[in-house]
């Protein structure tokens, strides 16, 4: 009996020292515990967005592959002086603004005004969009650097996308195909490209890309594909600009002057696709949101504009 006590024992003891484990192994200190970290979501009217406290907090943007690049240098240098995280990610300005739609993100990045349609579903949601021009951008467009056109007139450009003109030869080049290269659909870029080149502005327009361009799914992807194609002709905001690719002198006439698209030409308006790049946000920014978009617009922030080759927004434009 006296061994079978002992036995008893032990397996007693045992089990308590599993049971301490096992609370001990499901337990986090409290000083990595994310929740400290207040979640902010999209803000909406009359309703402030989570204010920044000593932890930080968190936004997410999402929107513009134009944007992108720009919108990583603002988000890391705000998170790094607010202790905030900021998420950006891209994909096109209508991925972002149907985000803001879905309330899936707190700010939307766009190269393009939201459209009609968009609008209308905004309203039926509850949502009320506020547009904040937060840069300037001039459309590059661009040719490998073997390429000897250096310049078109518009009128060329809408010819060769649309694809009336199929030889470089129609235009100043050599006997070659060109190969044309654009932004898929759901991008600021391509949708802007279309309204004031191929349709030159008009409303009732109805030029389309030409059935054989090869939709891209970034900016990145053109520059990658026209530094080694001598045939290819794409388009994209010209931060993206690199030796690796040459930007074309673009005319309204062919009586030019032939502009290429520069921050001192897109600044005065004579580089003739010229855009303002925006931030769309639910209602007036509080908040987190608030705090980020002021400092987007700071001196500080529109010195990011410049370094990322972007053209800081004039600031009648950024009080909008």
């Amino acid at each position: 009996m006296h061994r079978q006590s002992q036995l008893m024992i032990l397996t007693l003891i045992g089990l308590v020292a599993v049971v301490a484990l096992s609370v001990s192994g499901c337990s986090r200190p409290s000083s990595t515990s994310t929740s400290q970290i207040p979640p902010t979501g999209p803000a909406t009217p009359g309703t402030p967005a989570a204010a920044p406290s000593a932890a930080g907090g968190s936004l997410q943007i999402k929107g513009s592959d134009t944007m992108v690049n720009l919108g990583q240098a603002w988000a890391e240098a705000f998170g790094a002086a607010k202790g905030a995280q900021v998420a950006v990610t891209g994909g096109g300005s209508g991925t972002g603004i149907a985000a803001l739609l879905n309330s899936t993100c707190d700010i939307a990045e766009s190269s393009r005004k939201m459209e009609g349609e968009e609008l209308t579903q905004a309203k039926a949601k509850g949502i009320t969009p506020k547009e904040t021009i937060v840069a300037m951008d001039g459309l590059a467009v661009v040719v490998n650097p073997t390429n000897p056109v250096s310049k078109l007139t518009l009128d060329q450009l809408a010819g060769i996308f649309t694809g009336t003109i199929k030889n470089w030869k129609e235009v100043g080049g050599k006997d070659s195909a060109i190969v044309l290269l654009s932004r898929e659909v759901n991008s600021g870029t391509h949708v802007y490209f279309k309204e004031h080149v191929l349709r030159k502005n008009k409303k009732d327009g109805k030029e389309e890309f030409a059935p054989s361009a090869l939709l891209q799914p970034s900016s990145q992807s053109i520059a990658d594909e026209v530094a080694q194609n001598p045939k290819a002709i794409g388009y994209y905001g010209m931060g993206y600009l690199s030796k690796e690719q040459k930007a074309i002198a673009v005319a309204k006439t062919s009586a030019g002057p032939y502009v290429l698209p520069t921050m001192q030409t897109v600044t005065d308006g004579t580089y003739s696709i010229s855009r303002p790049l925006m931030f769309y946000t639910n209602g007036e920014p509080t908040g987190l949101v608030k705090e980020y978009m002021d400092y987007v617009l700071s001196p500080e922030g529109q010195k990011i504009v410049e370094e990322q080759e972007f053209v800081p927004v004039p600031k009648a434009k950024a009080a909008k």
